[in-house]
């Protein structure tokens, strides 16, 4: 599984994840501040799904539907990054059949998966 980092993910989910054998390539090492479009296009480029933390992605899927591999929107304010690490891990193993084509949502008290179709 290819993911893509946005530079707003902390370097200790992206350590986690690339320690656990996930392909991972992280915005904040390759192409820091470039726009949310290319972000996008480079993670569809490489087949690659999106973790960020940025809520405008939902926008850019839902009505502006572009086209994605898979957006996961971290939302898990006020934890330690090791938590939140641990909580993305987790999410990844437990769900990595359903989030290809997907926008979901990871909160302290929830996982939310809502299919897309391209």
């Amino acid at each position: 599984m290819n993911l893509l980092a946005d530079e707003n993910i902390e370097a200790e989910i992206v350590d986690l994840l690339r320690n656990n054998r996930y392909k991972v390539d992280y915005v904040l090492e390759m192409s820091p501040g470039i726009s949310d479009k290319d972000i996008i296009q480079q993670a569809n480029k490489n087949n690659s799904l999106l973790i960020t933390s940025d809520k405008d992605f939902g926008e850019i899927v839902f009505r502006q539907r572009l086209v994605h591999n898979g957006v996961i929107l971290v939302r898990l304010h006020g934890l330690p990054a090791k938590k939140k690490a641990e909580l993305v891990l987790n999410f990844f193993r437990d769900y990595s059949s359903k989030i290809p084509n997907s926008f979901s949502v990871i909160t302290r008290s929830s996982i939310r998966i809502r299919s897309q179709v391209n």
